[in-house]
């Protein structure tokens, strides 16, 4: 269900989400509410940080809002034009969790059932909506003791995303691509080419000896910026690895979860890593 305005299309701002770009009446003006990922257009946290994670062959896979509770991730993914693609999933996520080792379960939400992945020292919060030839999903993943504020977060989030399905065919459960703003972009770019530097140096003995992050990975944002608005998170955006350590950090890495801040806790390899690979889960 959705609020309408006096022209009958749903208005964002109201919690009604989550929305079809389709049915949205005229320019959206988003640009500094909302992370604009081409197929899902996210609103920012107030106080969050912007979080683009690479894998171990330096491509970007997953984008998050990083928040003082945890972080959250949002994707869309192409479905059948009949609803229930999120009922399947469920069943799906709860087997694979429990396979993976992790407690499992669901509970009733807003928009139905959700699924609670609990794993030694995080609770992963799966959050899954039916659109019109789209599935939406929300992932918030926090500490223990954070997970209760975190899903209030996740919810309000969703309920303010937009999807952008297009047109383009794709197969039920695959994943609507993913475009990254240019100042992220950039910013990713820099990072692989770090990554690479950095390997070759590995492969030589060698130390970089550049040992700081490029300047593209420190964008400036927009004199008239928001600073916690989009645009001025983007400006502030983390480019990390898969453990969540920054791609270039010249601090000597430690395994004392007391040195990260809280909601940036460096992951040890959950049920959620291997989850998020599979389509549609």
């Amino acid at each position: 269900m959705t609020m309408s305005d006096a022209t009958g299309g749903p208005r964002i701002g109201e919690g009604a989400g989550p929305y079809d770009i389709d049915d949205l009446d005229g320019e959206l003006g988003l640009d500094n509410s909302h992370l604009d990922l081409g197929s899902v257009l996210v609103p920012v946290v107030e106080g969050g940080q912007v979080t683009v994670e690479m894998t171990a062959d330096h491509q970007p896979q997953a984008v998050y809002l990083v928040t003082p509770h945890g972080r959250i991730s949002v994707a869309a993914f192409a479905a059948p034009r009949s609803p229930g693609l999120w009922a399947e999933v469920v069943g799906e996520l709860v087997e694979s969790l429990r396979t993976d080792g992790a407690t499992a379960a669901t509970e009733s939400g807003h928009w139905g059932r959700e699924v609670i992945g609990t794993v030694p020292g995080a609770v992963h919060r799966f959050i899954g909506v039916d659109g019109p030839r789209w599935m939406v999903r929300c992932v918030a993943s926090a500490p223990p003791e954070s997970a209760d504020d975190l899903t209030l977060v996740a919810r309000a989030v969703l309920s303010e995303t937009v999807v952008r399905r297009g047109s383009d065919p794709f197969p039920p459960r695959e994943p609507l691509p993913v475009v990254l703003p240019p100042v992220l972009a950039e910013q990713v770019a820099a990072a692989q080419q770090q990554m690479a530097d950095q390997g070759a140096f590995a492969e030589n003995g060698m130390v970089d000896p550049a040992g700081q992050p490029a300047e593209a990975l420190e964008p400036t944002a927009p004199e008239d910026a928001d600073p916690e608005g989009a645009l001025g998170q983007l400006a502030r955006a983390q480019v990390v690895a898969e453990d969540g350590a920054p791609v270039v950090d010249p601090t000597p890495e430690t395994d004392d979860d007391a040195q990260v801040p809280q909601g940036k806790r460096r992951s040890s390899g959950s049920a959620l890593q291997r989850l998020r690979r599979r389509q549609g889960r």
